[in-house]
């Protein structure tokens, strides 16, 4: 049996005459992703993907991967056969055998793209309908609340049996929104508000801040576990991870404890910026959310926001921390965030950080510094990683 996944556009299709674009970049998205499945023939037609299978092809994880990738409303599985009664028929009693032999109740829906099939779609749902009432005789037909729903569609390249469709990912396709810097660290935030902007089509650059001997190895790891974890959905991301034990001995020995923090933060959008614009990114992404920590008020992301050239998205602004953990577990993220492996942000902590900061205040306070050759010397020394999707699932 010819067995293929068909894919149900969200979104894009509202993308007007721009939906060509955002399909040719989905396309090109599942021909890279599913290259470690084997071989398929992926084309479009009618407002929906097709990919059908050739010899060998790994289709459990095809369907996983379909399922983590921006820009896909929903999925199905499905039995491809002759646009004939009996061919559909057949194919409809095979294809769902183990699943109605089970089941008590059942209903046949049809639609019918080509008008040219002699049957108009309520004909042809009695037709099947009545096909696995007589191959399945303890069945009955419940058009309200049916355990099963077997789905008929009839397209210019064949006729289709389905089930019920499979939630996708949603979003845009990656790429299609641009390019932006995600600052990540090892927590649970940043890695949210990395999947959550790569689910608006952002091609993701990611920048780490290390701090040896403060920061271990194994803080590193774990961003780059996070980050393949992120990738399943994002693809393939570019890793910077600058060096920033300098920066931070010298604010802390140089500036007042209690700016430390934002003063921390400003120097990292800098060099996060300077890192950006090089890679052709629009925006700088960070997993802040309003009123969690002290750097994480009005009045000091104000003044963070004060260094930067580019916009800063933070998707997480709004959400509290159960509405971010909920999405780091489904992301499978939250394990690894959880890791008991300090990051940069959790060194140098001041012991009373001043919430409401003034920005002349912060000025006047990094002013002792020399910010443009600390700024530069962190870019240029960061080390540059490929971090590509984790393979198993």
């Amino acid at each position: 049996m010819n067995e293929i996944i068909l894919i149900k556009n969200g979104e894009m299709a509202l993308k007007g005459l721009n939906r060509a674009s955002f399909e040719d970049t989905l396309i090109r998205t599942l021909r890279k992703s599913l290259r470690v499945c084997g071989q398929a023939v992926i084309r479009k037609a009618q407002s929906t993907i097709y990919i059908e299978p050739q010899e060998n092809f790994d289709f459990e994880r095809a369907c996983e991967l379909v399922s983590k990738t921006f820009g896909i409303a929903g999925f199905s599985r499905a039995a491809m056969c002759e646009k004939s009664l009996q061919s559909i028929q057949e194919t409809a009693c095979v294809y769902f055998e183990s699943v109605l032999s089970g089941t008590k109740t059942f209903k046949v829906e049809a639609k019918r793209s080509d008008k040219q099939f002699p049957l108009k779609s309520p004909e042809l749902a009695a037709e099947v309908g009545g096909a696995l009432l007589s191959r399945f005789p303890h069945l009955k037909v419940d058009v309200k609340q049916p355990e099963v729903t077997v789905y008929v569609e009839i397209r210019d390249f064949g006729a289709y049996v389905h089930g019920a469709q499979i939630k996708g990912a949603g979003g845009i396709p990656v790429g299609t929104g641009g390019r932006a810097a995600i600052l990540i660290s090892g927590g649970i935030d940043s890695p949210v508000a990395a999947w959550m902007m790569a689910k608006r089509g952002i091609q993701l650059t990611a920048v780490h801040f290390a701090s040896p001997p403060y920061t271990s190895q194994l803080a590193e790891l774990k961003v780059k576990d996070l980050l393949r974890k992120v990738g399943v959905y994002a693809g393939t991301i570019a890793l910077f991870t600058v060096p920033f034990t300098e920066i931070q001995e010298a604010i802390s020995e140089q500036c007042p404890e209690e700016f430390f923090t934002v003063i921390m933060r400003r120097f990292m959008m800098r060099v996060s910026q300077k890192i950006a614009k090089k890679r052709d990114c629009g925006a700088l992404i960070t997993g802040e959310s309003l009123g969690q920590v002290a750097s994480q008020t009005i009045g000091a992301i104000r003044c963070t926001d004060q260094v930067c050239e580019l916009p800063v998205f933070r998707p997480l602004i709004g959400m509290d921390k159960e509405e971010i953990v909920s999405i780091s577990r489904k992301i499978d993220t939250f394990d690894i965030s959880i890791r008991p492996y300090e990051d940069c942000c959790t060194v140098f902590t001041p012991r009373h950080p001043r919430t409401r900061p003034h920005l002349h205040d912060i000025e006047q306070a990094e002013s002792v510094l020399n910010i443009e050759e600390l700024v530069e010397r962190a870019a240029s020394g960061a080390a540059f990683e490929l971090i590509e999707q984790e393979e198993s699932f």
